[in-house]
């Protein structure tokens, strides 16, 4: 009986600490997973917390890109606005100083002819009485007076025109150099939103539990990456293209007009036409139909650089500006050369002959290039740059007709 009760107790005691043992291990494996969770939540946390940082930062680059491009557009707004103001001014000082001109031209040609000094004598010997006398000399003196006067006008005007050429052309610069920096902002634009949107999902990934949404947010985010891949390729892409670019102006800047011209012979003739000898020389004046004529004192008219320096590199005005040295440095979009030309002394008409400008006014900027051969008033060939956005020189158009090919077109002479 002892024995039975003392094994019942050893088996008892063995159970029981079997249980025990069984307790003690269930408890520490629901521990461990507990602190396992734990850990896993805190990783998880960790991680929100870059993804949050990364998804800031980008944003912060998107937000800065736009202000600058908010600015940019807001500055060539109002430049363009000065711009405009002054074209109506220089237009409005060119026609002033070119009818001075005339006017002028007109009064040495009077003098030359009618001998001033003599009239002058003249009218006082004739004279019925001293009083008589004293009044026709007195009449005399204020249209000397009247004529300076108009002589300071014409300077001042002169004067005041060179201010506002320059003025405008730095408004026009400052507007491309813009426009060219939006062009820039806007491929990083591109990039930036496509970073974010993969930093956007990445951090909807981190937070997902479900593990079929999380894997659905993965394979959104590869292909986020795969955009934001591509866009880094357009950027890179658009950036080589305008290296390209720009070497292709650059080396089109080392031609001139006589390559140029020599270059024109080399396109057909169009059917049944006369083509005219290209030779880089101005035609005779009669055969032009002068809109202005230049004053006797040819020494008036300004002294340009023949750098082209003054207009951006690529722009119709530049190229014209490397062909035709002999144009002004701050005449203004091409729309305005005529005016400003006209303005400094350089004859304008409408037939086109080999070494002028042309230039089209279509109400907006226009545009000019330089006539390197001529069949007629309706057929010539043209250099050029910034056609259809071709920005380095060279012809692009062979015969073509120019009358309202791009606007009204005026040429501008070499004297």
């Amino acid at each position: 009986m002892k024995k039975k009760l003392l094994t019942t107790i050893l088996l008892t005691t063995v159970a029981l600490s079997q249980v025990g043992t069984v307790i003690s291990v269930g408890a520490d494996s629901t521990d461990d997973k507990i602190a396992a969770q734990d850990n896993k939540i805190a990783d998880l946390s960790s991680k929100e917390q870059s993804a949050q940082a990364q998804v800031d930062q980008i944003q912060a680059q998107v937000s800065e890109i736009k202000k600058q491009q908010e600015t940019l557009k807001a500055e060539n707004e109002r430049l363009n606005e000065e711009s405009a103001k002054l074209s109506a001014e220089i237009e409005e000082l060119s026609k002033n100083i070119v009818a001075r001109q005339e006017s002028l031209a007109n009064q040495a040609r009077s003098a030359q002819t009618t001998g001033t000094a003599t009239s002058y004598i003249n009218a006082i010997v004739s004279s019925g009485s001293l009083t008589e006398a004293i009044s026709r000399v007195s009449a005399m003196n204020e249209i000397a007076s009247a004529n300076n006067k108009m002589l300071e006008e014409q300077k001042r005007d002169k004067e005041d025109i060179d201010a506002k050429q320059k003025e405008n052309n730095d408004a026009i610069n400052t507007v491309i150099a813009n426009q060219q920096q939006l062009n820039d902002d806007e491929q990083a634009l591109a990039t930036k939103e496509a970073e974010l949107k993969v930093a956007q999902l990445n951090l909807a990934a981190e937070k997902s539990t479900a593990e079929n949404e999380k894997n659905a947010l993965l394979e959104e985010k590869a292909a986020a990456e795969k955009a934001a891949t591509e866009k880094a390729a357009a950027e890179a892409a658009y950036r080589a293209q305008q290296e390209e670019q720009r070497k292709a102006v650059e080396a089109s800047a080392n031609t001139n007009l006589q390559a140029q011209v020599q270059a024109a012979t080399q396109t057909p003739a169009a059917e049944g036409a006369q083509p005219q000898a290209t030779v880089a020389t101005p035609a005779a004046a009669p055969a032009v139909q002068t809109q202005t004529v230049a004053t006797p004192a040819a020494t008036s008219r300004p002294t340009y650089s023949s750098s082209a320096s003054s207009y951006p590199v690529g722009e119709c005005t530049w190229g014209a500006k490397v062909l035709a040295p002999w144009a002004g440095d701050y005449w203004g979009n091409g729309a305005q050369w005529a005016a400003s030309a006209a303005a400094a002394g350089f004859r304008t008409g409408s037939q086109p002959q080999v070494g002028a400008i042309a230039c089209w006014n279509d109400g907006g900027y226009g545009h000019v290039a330089v006539v390197t051969a001529v069949q007629s008033t309706t057929s010539i060939q043209v250099s050029e740059s910034n056609y259809l956005g071709i920005r380095s020189i060279g012809n692009y158009r062979g015969w073509f007709n120019p009358v309202n090919a791009q606007g009204s077109v005026t040429y501008i002479y070499p004297n």
